[in-house]
């Protein structure tokens, strides 16, 4: 899972060309369709690493959600979304990190067959849709953000069919509660990226505006003492 990949959002340019916009509503719609599998699946089969996985996809649906989205707002509202988003996917990690140690707790391991077919499932589902993005690879930062990131994610998916094996040649549940955990904490990580730069982007624009504020007034000062300067 490459987690960081979620603190960026893409500029309003290549939004504007339609075919690639349309390659990121596809991808929008295929992450959000995985979060909801494989946040069933996780719960039914309980595999923490399926839910930690789901959190990817997750973080993936909202930065493709928010980009679309409020491309068109001022740039205050993206830093708002960005906020919301980063704040959604902290309590999620952090749900996903509770569970973990419930299982822990409870020492149940997770079902290993569950687990491998929606791990192979969503590994289908984000080559899927790095190779629809694949034609952007050479496109700007952006746009390459956006294809890598895609394509880094099925290292996430891998894992969560290696933590399947593991379950499965072992009879333990570490294997799925190891990955789980680390791609929890990466999660809160890039969370914590997005909250951080959304929380100095609202605070800059809040400082600009407030000395475009005073330098405004001390502006209309000046003129209206100039005029009863005049008129005197």
């Amino acid at each position: 899972m490459s987690a960081h990949c979620c603190a960026h959002l893409p500029e309003p340019s290549p939004a504007r060309n339609p075919r690639y916009r349309r390659a990121l509503w596809i991808a929008l719609l295929v992450n959000a369709a995985m979060f909801g599998v494989e946040l069933a699946g996780g719960m039914h089969a309980g595999s923490t690493s399926l839910l930690a996985d789901a959190l990817d996809f997750f973080g993936d649906a909202a930065n493709y959600g928010v980009s679309l989205l409020v491309l068109s707002m001022a740039a205050v509202w993206r830093s708002r979304a960005a906020l919301v988003k980063g704040l959604s996917m902290g309590a999620f990690g952090c749900f996903v990190l509770a569970q973990t140690a419930w299982s822990i707790f409870n020492g149940i391991p997770p079902e290993p067959a569950t687990m491998g077919a929606i791990g192979f499932l969503a590994l289908l589902a984000n080559l899927g849709v790095a190779a629809l993005l694949y034609a952007y690879r050479s496109g700007d930062a952006n746009m390459r953000s956006v294809w890598l990131c895609t394509r880094n994610d099925a290292i996430g998916n891998a894992a969560v069919m290696l933590a399947a094996a593991g379950v499965f040649g072992t009879g333990s549940g570490w294997p799925d509660w190891s990955v789980a955990i680390l791609m929890s904490v990466l999660a809160l990580s890039a969370a914590f990226t997005v909250v951080r730069g959304a929380l100095a982007e609202l605070r800059s624009r809040r400082d600009n505006q407030s000395q475009d504020n005073v330098v405004r007034a001390g502006h209309d000062h000046a003129h209206s003492h100039s005029h009863a300067g005049h008129h005197h």
